[in-house]
C-alpha cells in the first residue's frame, strides 16, 4: 500500500471527524452539567460534551494529583502530539518495508483518530467561545482558552442496555447501569476501529 493511498485514509477521517465536531460546536450549546441531548432515539443520542481529559473523562491530574489541571492539560497535548510523531514513523516504516497492507490501514485509522483529537486539544480554544448556554462562534484569539488548552467535542453515544444490579450485590448493589454509556467522536471510532482489527488479525498482521 502506498503512502499516498494512507494519507487519503487519513485525510478522509479527519475531514468528516472536524466538519461534524465543528458543526456541532457551531449549531448548539452546552448545559450546566456539560451536556445537550441534540437527537435521543433510546439506544443511540448525539449528546455534545466536551472532554477535558482523556478515555471517560479522566484527567493528568487525576493521575498525578500535584499537577494543577492547566499544567495536566499542556502535557496531555504534548504527549498526543509526541504519539502521533512515532505512529508517522511507524506508518512511514511499514511502508518502506512492504508491511502488511491490512497493519498501514490500521496504523492510518489510528493516526487519523489522533490527529482529529490533537486538532481539537490544540485549536479550539484558541478558535471557539465558550459553548455554556449559549452556541459557540469562531472568534480566533478570543477563545475559551489558549492554545493546547482546548477540549475535544464527543457527540456520539450508543446507551443500548439499561439495568440496575441486585440489591444483594457488593458496592454496586441497587445501582443503575448502563451498557456502552461513554460519548465518543469520529476521531476515536477510527482509534478503537485500527485496535481492533489488529486485535483480531494480529496473525495476519503480524505474521
Amino acid at each position: 500500500m502506498s503512502l499516498k493511498k494512507s494519507l487519503l485514509i487519513i485525510l478522509l477521517i479527519l475531514v468528516v471527524d472536524q466538519v461534524s465536531k465543528i458543526y456541532i460546536k457551531l449549531n448548539f450549546p452546552l448545559t450546566l452539567y456539560g451536556e445537550a441531548a441534540l437527537l435521543n432515539w433510546g439506544w443511540f443520542k448525539i449528546l455534545f460534551i466536551e472532554n477535558k481529559g482523556m478515555a471517560w473523562g479522566t484527567k493528568i491530574n487525576d493521575i498525578i494529583p500535584f499537577i494543577d489541571e492547566r499544567n495536566g492539560k499542556l502535557m496531555l497535548t504534548l504527549f498526543r502530539v509526541f504519539a502521533v510523531s512515532g505512529f508517522f514513523y511507524w506508518l512511514y516504516d511499514c511502508i518502506k518495508n512492504n508491511a502488511s497492507k491490512l497493519l498501514i490501514i490500521c496504523i492510518s485509522l489510528i493516526l487519523a483518530g489522533a490527529i482529529g483529537n490533537i486538532i481539537d486539544s490544540i485549536f479550539y480554544g484558541y478558535l471557539f467561545t465558550g459553548s455554556y448556554y449559549n452556541i459557540a462562534s469562531f472568534s480566533p484569539g478570543n477563545g475559551y482558552e489558549t492554545l493546547f488548552h482546548g477540549n475535544v467535542v464527543d457527540m456520539l453515544q450508543f446507551p443500548m442496555l439499561t439495568w440496575e444490579w441486585p440489591n444483594w450485590l457488593p458496592f454496586v448493589g441497587g445501582e443503575s447501569f448502563t451498557f456502552f454509556e461513554p460519548v465518543f467522536n469520529i476521531a476515536d471510532t477510527a482509534i478503537s476501529t485500527g485496535v481492533g482489527i489488529m486485535l483480531v488479525f494480529n496473525k495476519r498482521i503480524f505474521p
